[in-house]
């Protein structure tokens, strides 16, 4: 929905139609009980409202607790037309009284002009009341109503501040600030011009970081890599840098879709992590990175709260860059769910699949395995990703540029080492094991008290041992899936060649 008119125009509707129950979804309790009463001033409709403090307001408000408020309602048998507001009902919904007078509310409520609203920041609904109880999310305010408070904030500073901005600094202010809600915009504009006496944008990029954070969910990254910090991969650099714009309005109006997202899976410590961090800062815009193993939680219920939460604060800070790492750990087991976990894997799983496949909001989702085997099949077929990508061993001239990239990293000529004889010697090395080879030849020269040489760097990847030597295996199987499901993220083929799968006779 657009703005908080499409909003209070499609709850209208539903009140009209005389759902009985209504669930909204919203921590900003001000901005929707605004909307709640237009919608009755508009209707000719009385408004109650109950919290566990100050009980059910114009009826009972001795009636703190939620069993007798809901009887109350139950019990009032006054022909009129009324919402009746319930603020705190979702701390209640394990209590069965509570549950089941909900459920004859409802039976009750649907032959009257009356509506029972829970007006919650969580969604927290026991199976009882699927079939009763009808969910509302209200979305964050749009780009129009942020505007208008905007507009608010400037009337009441000096002229000389208000006519210092600009339409294209309000315009750019006001789009970094989607994702606030209508408070927390007014005290980051407000924090602007008092601060800066000018509107700041990264003020609202901190504020929308702090938002984040608290959400215990999400991470927020200002990522500053660049493609030109990832070594190889030529061929996934040049998809992800064609739809470096795609984003934009330009592309909407030119009719291209917002790309959905890559999934990269290949061996451990080759890049696709990196390349996760490098395509947020090449497309200047958030990073944020979910951390699946804190989706799930240990209340029931909770896991499925956590997802919605999550995809919702990442639709909220969009455009940007959605990381989920190693994502077999959280979505592994989803066949065995029901059996393990009473199905919250399966659910929360669910959840995400049906958002990746459907959702109309600029998220970009780079996804990263290091065991794709383990994921569900249905995560794999086209729809979900725009792509599969394979990131095998680096090849020799991409091992030569992952060195050259780190020794510029430390401060050393890269022109100063045998380049192809350090690739030689390292068949089978990860970006990652390259890196650290020439971490410990950096330990080696300096405790000899010299400069860094090639010498050094030879004898610290003779002494390591990479994974590839215990992953033989492995990296058959991965290279085997790659050649029928996925497009290879490199443009060479890597010189490490696992041994020959024996056919059974």
């Amino acid at each position: 929905m657009d703005d908080s008119r499409d909003v209070e125009e499609n709850l209208e509707i539903l009140i009209r139609a005389r759902y009985p129950i209504l669930y909204l979804v919203s921590s900003e309790e001000d901005r929707v009980m605004g909307m709640l009463r237009r919608i009755a001033e508009r209707r000719q409709k009385e408004v109650f409202d109950w919290s566990v403090t100050e009980g059910l307001q114009g009826l009972d408000p001795s009636a703190q607790d939620p069993q007798r408020a809901l009887g109350t309602v139950l019990r009032d048998r006054k022909e009129r037309s009324a919402l009746y507001v319930f603020k705190d009902l979702h701390m209640f919904m394990n209590d069965p009284v509570v549950v089941r007078r909900l459920r004859d509310l409802a039976l009750h409520l649907k032959t009257t002009l009356k509506t029972a609203i829970i007006l919650s920041p969580v969604l927290r609904l026991v199976p009882e009341l699927d079939k009763d109880v009808t969910v509302v999310d209200i979305p964050l305010p749009a780009v129009k109503e942020l505007g208008s408070i905007l507009e608010q904030i400037l009337a009441s500073v000096d002229d000389s501040i208000r006519e210092a901005v600009s339409p294209a600094e309000k315009e750019t202010i006001v789009k970094g600030a989607l994702g606030l809600t209508c408070s927390e915009a007014q005290n980051v504009f407000a924090e602007c011009l008092v601060r800066h006496r000018s509107l700041d944008l990264d003020t609202v990029v901190t504020a929308k970081e702090q938002i984040i954070k608290k959400s215990g969910i999400l991470e927020f990254f200002q990522s500053t890599e660049r493609f030109s910090n990832v070594g190889g991969l030529a061929p996934l650099k040049a998809w992800l840098e064609k739809r470096r714009f795609a984003f934009t309005d330009k592309a909407r109006e030119f009719g291209l879709p917002p790309p959905r997202g890559v999934l990269l899976f290949g061996i451990q410590g080759c890049g696709k992590s990196l390349i996760a961090k490098s395509v947020a800062g090449i497309w200047r815009v958030p990073l944020l990175r979910m951390d699946v193993g804190k989706i799930f939680s240990g209340i029931v219920g909770s896991s499925e709260t956590n997802i919605r939460k999550a995809i919702s604060l990442a639709e909220s800070v969009a455009p940007c860059v959605l990381w989920i790492d190693e994502m077999e750990k959280g979505f592994s087991g989803t066949r065995s769910s029901d059996y393990s976990d009473a199905g919250t894997t399966a659910r929360v799983f669910s959840t995400f699949l049906t958002w990746q496949q459907e959702k109309t909001a600029p998220v970009f989702v780079v996804a990263t395995s290091n065991d794709i085997h383990a994921l569900p099949p249905e995560l794999l077929r086209k729809g979900r990703f725009d792509e599969l990508f394979f990131v095998d061993l680096p090849s020799p001239s991409e091992r030569k540029e992952i060195l050259r990239i780190h020794l510029a990293k430390r401060n050393r000529d890269p022109e100063a080492f045998d380049g192809d004889a350090l690739a030689a010697e390292t068949p089978g090395f990860s970006g990652a094991e390259l890196e650290q080879a020439i971490v410990d030849a950096l330990f080696a020269a300096f405790e000899a008290g010299r400069e860094l040489n090639t010498v050094d760097v030879l004898e610290a990847v003779r002494r390591t041992v990479p994974l590839s030597q215990t992953m033989r295996e492995t990296i058959g199987q991965l290279r085997e899936l790659a050649r029928a499901r996925a497009v290879r993220a490199s443009a060479d083929e890597s010189d490490f060649e696992p041994p020959a799968r024996k056919l059974e006779m």
